[in-house]
């Protein structure tokens, strides 16, 4: 076989590499055109929302993975938030030449981030609330100087004693051994909601705890 001149080789690599750096153009393009349709029709979102859910799912996935504690359901639920943000903020975005997932991908890393954040906030309360129900539990006991299921039983009664919402939060979560998120669909509240239940009614009760052992 008869070898291709060098200037033939380089000209052809030329040609495909001038093809692909045109079809990527062309590529922006029409991605630029769909966004700017989006922005002026909502319903076109979905479009965008099919070219990226899986690279910005496996971009997600592979991050909650990395971190303990992360699962499929939590990788799912940060997807679906990143694209919720992402048309809620459409009407800001500025095209700058780049794919569109990039600034997905910002917008996920951030999600991550603040979601790592908030979970290490609420374990930390959840261990402090945990710490404060044992602490009244003790006392208690110190002050009664009964057995377990006594003890557990006048602090009960005590916790029945306290507003109806925050009684029931308290209840649930410690008794019943409920989660937050569990309560909070129980009750028809946020988890918010249920977080500051629950410390107000553990507070009400070391006052209460006090009151009884003065």
């Amino acid at each position: 076989m008869k070898a291709r001149p060098a200037s033939a080789v380089a000209k052809s690599r030329a040609s495909g590499a001038s093809g692909a750096s045109d079809a990527a153009e062309q590529a922006l393009s029409a991605e630029r055109a769909l966004i700017e349709a989006a922005q002026r029709e909502r319903s076109r979102f979905a479009e965008l929302y099919e070219n990226n859910f899986e690279r910005v799912y496996a971009y997600v996935a592979r991050r909650v993975r990395d971190r303990a504690g992360g699962d499929r359901e939590e990788a799912q639920d940060l997807t679906a938030e990143v694209f919720h943000l992402a048309l809620k903020n459409l009407a800001r975005f500025e095209w700058r030449g780049v794919p569109f997932a990039a600034w997905l991908f910002r917008i996920a890393y951030n999600e991550i981030a603040d979601r790592s954040k908030r979970l290490k906030q609420r374990h930390a309360h959840e261990r402090e609330n945990s710490l404060l129900f044992q602490e009244s539990a003790d006392r208690l006991e110190a002050a009664a100087g009964v057995e377990d299921a006594e003890r557990q039983a006048r602090l009960f009664k005590l916790v029945e004693r306290l507003p109806r919402d925050q009684s029931r939060v308290i209840a649930m979560r410690f008794a019943e051994d409920k989660s937050i998120r569990e309560i909070a669909a129980a009750l028809g509240r946020t988890e918010g909601s249920v977080k500051q239940l629950q410390f107000r009614g553990l507070q009400n009760l070391r006052v209460r705890l006090g009151d009884t052992n003065g």
